[in-house]
């Protein structure tokens, strides 16, 4: 175990190499990320919903057709 940690100090082709070798790595940073996007996203869907039923948008009405010119 020393032997790595103190390649590692030296070098960082070798934390390159060390992790590259580990198919199990899991970065922690990007699945807090995802995680927190994800409740971020479901809390503003809630939101628009609750918006949608308080104040409904009312369907754009069709607008008349122009009348011709008169000459």
């Amino acid at each position: 175990m020393r032997r790595i940690i103190g390649a590692l100090k030296h070098t960082d082709s070798g934390l390159k190499l060390l992790m590259s070798q580990d198919t199990n790595l899991v970065d922690l940073g990007a699945e807090r990320a995802k995680r927190v996007h994800d409740l971020k996203e479901k809390r503003l869907n809630e939101v628009r919903k609750a918006f949608e039923q308080a104040m409904p948008l009312a369907k754009a009405a069709k607008k008349p057709k122009k009348k011709p010119k008169k000459r």
